[in-house]
């Protein structure tokens, strides 16, 4: 075991490596350009490949075709960046490709403030490219999340053989703070899984439990990749419904049907809560702090914290539902978690605690809206 003393970016990197990353591909752009220019370093030491790319565009697809050489591939980006890879984003998802995507997200929209913090690209990480597909996103609060959440999207990633979001804020990738590296032989690895039938028996896209295996290129089995809607050999059948209504559904359900596996929370001081935040990375932890002083003056608050956001918990809210009094949401943008909490718990039951973008939450300011809601019931 190894302390180190890093920041979320840094960390988020030394994770990609730990996890077998040997690809990276990206553009800078702040506040993510410390990921790129650390990879560049690390990557050769270990026997990998950097890349700068002309674009984002061309960093997703870049990213893409390592995979489907056998690589594990990452690349990062921020707000501007992420919307210009969300078309290969799509292609990712529709050719089953495994490959992680770190947002480090910044103060919009479109230009907007470069150097300072947001959470607003919550929506854009689930629904950015177009028709029906599932993503997972997972979202860290600290550099120690930052370095083992990384791992994990690698993992899920080649599990599910999807493309994974890494989403970051602004705060938590440019904090330090000390991160525990365990040693090489206790990381959890995952490896995709591969064909277990001759080349002349294989079908690229035949799946017994929603994931099929990945024969990649090179390996001796035919590989044929396309975006266009495709049948279990991978040949285009773009005109069939029968098809399409198939192969949607599986994409779908793949992720879907596992949200519980895929689910990530912590839970705290919510044994006894009768009002509960909701909230996810940096402003987690100005949430926890405030349910601490909420806790002292004798409020029963306690603080739901996602840090896996894509799939939703829907299940879990649910349950809640009955139980909790009011949801405070505590989220760096103008309530898009707050409609995902919304829909499981009614509209009537939630409370949304907003920031534009550019500065975090201060715990006296939630705190102040904890004795609101529980004043105004």
């Amino acid at each position: 075991m190894q302390i180190k003393f890093y920041s979320g970016n840094i960390a988020c990197a030394e994770g990609a490596l730990a996890a077998g990353c040997r690809f990276f591909a990206g553009y800078p752009i702040t506040p993510s350009s410390e990921i790129a220019e650390y990879m560049a370093l690390r990557l050769p030491q270990v026997g990998g490949v950097f890349i700068q790319m002309e674009d984002e565009l061309a960093s997703m697809a870049a990213i893409l075709g390592a995979s489907w050489g056998g690589a594990k591939a990452m690349t990062a980006t921020s707000g501007p960046g992420f919307s210009l890879m969300q078309e290969n984003i799509g292609l990712g998802a529709m050719t089953e490709t495994p490959c992680v995507v770190v947002n480090v997200q910044r103060a919009g929209p479109s230009t907007g403030m470069p150097t300072l913090v947001g959470q607003a690209d919550v929506m854009q990480a689930r629904w950015g490219s177009h028709g029906d597909y599932e993503i997972i996103a997972l979202s860290p609060s600290s550099p120690q999340e930052c370095f083992d959440l990384t791992i994990k999207a690698f993992n899920v990633a080649e599990e599910y053989r999807v493309p994974v979001v890494v989403l970051m804020d602004e705060s938590v990738g440019h904090m330090f703070e000390k991160v525990v590296v365990p040693p090489k032989e206790k990381i959890k690895i995952v490896e995709r899984k591969k064909p277990k039938v001759p080349p002349e028996e294989f079908l690229p896209y035949k799946a017994d439990d929603f994931v099929p295996p990945m024969a990649c290129a090179g390996e001796g089995y035919k590989v044929h990749v396309t975006g266009l809607t495709h049948d279990e050999k991978g040949y285009p059948q773009a005109t069939s419904p029968e098809v399409q209504e198939r192969l949607v559904r599986r994409l779908c359900d793949k992720i879907r049907k596992n949200e519980r596996k895929l689910r990530d929370i912590e839970e705290f001081m919510m044994d006894d809560a009768e009002y509960a935040l909701v909230s996810f990375g940096i402003s987690g932890r100005s949430s926890k702090a405030a349910v601490r002083m909420a806790r002292q003056k004798g409020y029963k608050v306690g603080l739901i914290r996602l840090r896996t956001i894509w799939p939703f918990p829907d299940e879990y809210f649910e349950k809640l539902a009955n139980e909790i009094k009011k949801f405070i949401v505590v989220e760096i943008n103008y309530g898009q978690i707050k409609l995902e909490v919304e829909r499981n718990v009614g509209k009537e039951k939630v409370e949304l605690l907003p920031k534009m973008g550019g500065e975090i939450h201060m715990p006296g300011e939630i705190y102040e809206k904890i004795k609101e809601v529980k004043n105004g019931n």
